[in-house]
């Protein structure tokens, strides 16, 4: 296949967070020759968007699909308005430089170990990385649980008006049985 589908993770997230694998193990199963990525992203923006702009340059002639939760999101939306494809954005955060204004000073990423910390000039980083605008919202699927204790959903169903939306009752910032989205959010994807 002529795609590249990179996940992107959320915040204090990793490649091995309940989503990634379930969707690892999706595509193994059902999509065995597609090139997948699913990278380790930095505790800093500009460093995680430097990581993802690797990847896609090493895959020139692929069409690209992205798939984020949360801050992950927010970074597929990004990218995807920058080169062009297609994302499905699970919870994704809209305004993460307001959001992480309250986690500013030192952490420990519980799944790396790496401790880091969170300062001014990376939330400028975050906003540097906002793109406004959608353009092509037909390119976006927008998973959204109105029980996310993590983000208000108002926000994405406001910035995302006009593009394919799921909005469910309840659930979490995790998105509660996510897997059961994997057969369609790949029939999505894999369509032109």
């Amino acid at each position: 296949m002529d795609y590249l589908v990179v996940y992107l993770h959320g915040f204090l997230s990793s490649p091995q967070s309940v989503k990634a694998t379930q969707t690892i193990a999706f595509v193994k199963e059902h999509y065995p020759s597609l090139h997948m990525e699913v990278p380790q992203l930095a505790n800093y923006p500009q460093d995680a968007a430097n990581i993802i702009d690797e990847i896609i340059l090493k895959h020139p002639d692929k069409k690209l699909r992205f798939i984020g939760s949360s801050l992950g999101g927010y970074l597929s939306t990004y990218m995807r308005e920058k080169y062009s494809g297609k994302a499905v954005l699970v919870n994704p955060a809209v305004k993460p430089y307001e959001l992480l204004l309250d986690y500013l000073g030192e952490h420990v990423n519980p799944n790396s170990g790496e401790p880091f910390i969170l300062e001014q000039k990376h939330i400028k980083e975050l906003v540097a990385l906002d793109c406004g605008n959608i353009t092509d919202k037909k390119n976006y699927w927008v998973l959204l649980q109105t029980a996310d204790e993590t983000l208000d959903y108002r926000q994405a169903e406001l910035k995302y008006q006009g593009c394919k939306m799921t909005i469910e009752q309840g659930g979490d910032h995790s998105f509660q049985d996510f897997q059961r989205f994997l057969p369609d959010i790949f029939r999505f994807l894999l369509q032109d």
